[in-house]
């Protein structure tokens, strides 16, 4: 029985959720292969956890331009270094559980478990093989700490290989899968019941509006851009709020100013979002790496709101080049943007065809093959 130990930190949903679905296929296809799913910073310190977790959410939500000058300087330079003493100094609390558990693989979707892994091997105390899954659609050096110990890097497009080679990496060690990806954006549904459920009509356009998002960001360009929607007689929407109570309120007084109620679900909380991706036209989102790999594996052309300076504006920027996603930025006319884009099936089409071209659908099984039968 092989023993695999999936390191994540909670820094954001996409790394547990990468974390969740690599362990979700191995638990369905490899009997042999006993998994472990373990938040590694909250195993190391409950209270830096939390402290660290609440100061990045408070930055990325008050102060985003803040957070996105920490991220682009903790790539070198003293940020970076203050990066690297921690993780080296929780390292030490970490062996303690890697002694216990003796794994035989260690899989990380965040680079703070990598690195302090690598520490470990670096420092002999480790004999584990490391396996680095990145969940963004850009690098970062923080990634790559410790890289000569990583036996496995598995990245989300061709362009991250050819940076992290010319980073020092060998490509031996550069697996290009997709980010890991839950086994329901796979499936095939009766589209005519899940529009029934959820009270939708069959000859309309349907907008996937996801307008919480996970820090609440960008409220007054959020309301716009919803509005400019509900102005349409030719679509209609599922919005999804998240746990932003106050944006559920505004979506709903908005919806009953303009009489649209007939066209337009709001949703706190959704566990369907596979089941409403398959049956949209569009989806509107902040490009977190998980939602991103869920709408192109959706074939779902993209309209990015509020990306979170840092990886969130470096994932808009690698959608907007390949033409599979429109950036709405602050000084953008919003009505004339959506106006060029309903107005255009060529181009909406042309959107689709390369969304799915850009997916990686196997992203999950292709890394467990690589790693479990290779």
């Amino acid at each position: 029985m092989k023993k695999v130990l999936i390191f994540y930190a909670s820094y954001g949903g996409g790394h547990l959720s990468a974390a969740r679905s690599v362990k979700e296929f191995i638990d369905e296809n490899y009997p042999n292969v006993d998994s472990e799913l373990i938040d590694c910073v909250k195993y190391i310190n409950k209270a830096f956890n939390t402290l660290t977790t609440k100061a990045y959410s408070e930055m990325a939500k008050k102060v985003p331009k803040l957070w996105g000058n920490i991220y682009k300087k903790s790539e070198r330079g003293p940020f970076a270094e203050i990066s690297n003493t921690s993780n080296k100094i929780m390292a030490v609390k970490l062996n303690k559980l890697l002694k216990e558990k003796n794994p035989d693989l260690i899989i990380s979707t965040h680079p703070f478990g990598s690195q302090m892994c690598s520490y470990l091997k670096k420092k002999g105390k480790l004999n584990a093989k490391i396996a680095t899954i990145m969940t963004d659609y850009a690098p970062h050096n923080q990634w790559l700490v410790g890289h000569s110990f990583v036996d496995y890097f598995f990245v989300s497009h061709e362009g991250m290989k050819d940076s992290l080679a010319k980073s020092g990496i060998e490509t031996f060690k550069i697996y290009v899968t997709g980010i890991p990806l839950s086994n329901k954006f796979l499936l095939k549904y009766e589209k005519s019941d899940i529009l029934k459920n959820f009270g939708l009509e069959p000859n309309k356009k349907t907008v996937l509006f996801f307008g919480g998002g996970e820090f609440g960001l960008g409220k007054t360009k959020t309301l716009k851009i919803f509005k400019s929607f509900l102005e349409s007689d030719d679509i209609q929407i599922v919005a999804i709020s998240g746990k932003n109570h106050k944006m559920k309120e505004n979506f709903e007084n908005m919806v009953e100013e303009s009489h649209k109620e007939s066209f337009v679900k709001i949703l706190e909380y959704t566990d369907k979002v596979p089941e409403l991706m398959y049956i949209s036209d569009l989806v509107v989102t902040k490009p977190g790496g998980l939602t991103t790999t869920e709408s192109l594996a959706s074939g779902l052309p993209i309209v990015i709101i509020n990306p979170i300076p840092g990886q969130e504006e470096d994932n808009a920027e690698y959608l907007e080049h390949n033409k599979v996603a429109i950036w709405i930025k602050n000084d953008d006319d919003v009505e004339h943007v959506l106006s060029d884009l309903f107005s255009d099936s060529d181009k909406m089409q042309e959107m689709k065809v390369r969304a799915r071209l850009l997916a990686k659908r196997n992203s999950t099984r292709d890394i467990c093959k690589i790693l479990f039968e290779e």
